[in-house]
């Protein structure tokens, strides 16, 4: 059975002939009759009722025939949620990047009201995987990857915070700590596993200021950097954004910065609405 069997068949229904049903399809009336024909022994049951001037469906051919539509019609769907589409975009990232990809893709909706912009939510990997399936245009990170047919175009930096109780001996002064000032003090991180970036983000930093790192517990699964930071008034941790809580103070540090950019695949259609929001994450700054 083929598809183009059923768009035949469903043609000849609705039209009540074969010759009015190849002027439709664009094909002669011969090559619909040999198509149906073949459905035919196929099934092993005649679809038509040929005995008259107009063509009638059988018993066999009214079973078949909203199948054959429903059929027809998903084949269309299929079709057109995987085609490209460039007044489309899809961007994988974590909701670290909502405050900043919100405002790019208000701007862009304002030049292209029909523009469909989708946020998708993915751990690292999976918007990774996401580019290179094709299943998203692009992808934010923090950092770099090394994946083939996969390229980063820089964005902007990142400053994560220093964020520690606001009992804490730091938290007086208006200016962030040093790498040397925090050696002092627990840092509270998740584990590496779930946090690779902003472990590798301290380390760097402490390497440079000479410094060693003091890790206290760290931050299971499922519970509030808040709340550990509360319960923990010696402590200090590092996040993306201030999380603007009571009784805990943020520094933004020059000591810890992250590039962040767009990961595109090689190989990618030019698509000028991808471009213009690249414009905008970017703050700006042109792309030819």
């Amino acid at each position: 059975m083929e598809f183009r069997q059923l768009e035949y068949v469903v043609a000849v229904a609705e039209t009540g002939g074969f010759s009015r049903a190849a002027q439709r399809c664009f094909v002669s009336q011969s090559a619909i009759s040999h198509q149906v024909a073949a459905l035919e022994r196929e099934l092993g049951a005649e679809l038509f009722d040929r005995s008259q001037r107009r063509v009638r469906l059988t018993e066999a051919g009214e079973t078949l025939l909203p199948f054959a539509k429903d059929l027809l019609s998903m084949r269309d769907t299929a079709i057109a949620a995987t085609a490209p589409r460039p007044e489309r975009v899809r961007i994988a990232a974590n909701m670290s990047f909502a405050r900043s990809a919100l405002a790019a893709v208000s701007a862009v909706r304002e030049n292209h009201p029909e523009a469909e912009i989708d946020f998708l939510i993915k751990p690292f990997t999976q918007r990774i995987d996401a580019v290179a399936s094709g299943e998203a245009d692009l992808a934010l990170i923090r950092g770099t990857v090394d994946r083939e047919n996969l390229y980063l175009d820089p964005l902007w930096v990142d400053q994560p915070v220093i964020a520690f109780n606001s009992r804490h001996p730091l938290a007086a002064g208006g200016q962030a700590p040093t790498p040397t000032e925090l050696a002092a003090y627990p840092l509270l991180l998740p584990p590496p596993e779930r946090q690779v970036l902003l472990h590798r983000l301290v380390h760097q930093a402490f390497a440079r200021a000479d410094a060693d790192v003091q890790f206290g517990p760290e931050i299971r699964e499922g519970h509030s950097v808040a709340f550990e930071l509360i319960n923990r008034p010696d402590a200090w941790t590092v996040l993306y954004e201030d999380p603007l809580q009571p009784g805990i103070s943020c520094r933004r540090s020059l000591s810890f910065t992250l590039p962040v950019s767009a990961v595109l695949r090689v190989d990618a259609k030019p698509n000028a609405l991808v471009a213009e929001l690249l414009t905008e994450l970017s703050g700006g700054f042109r792309r030819h």
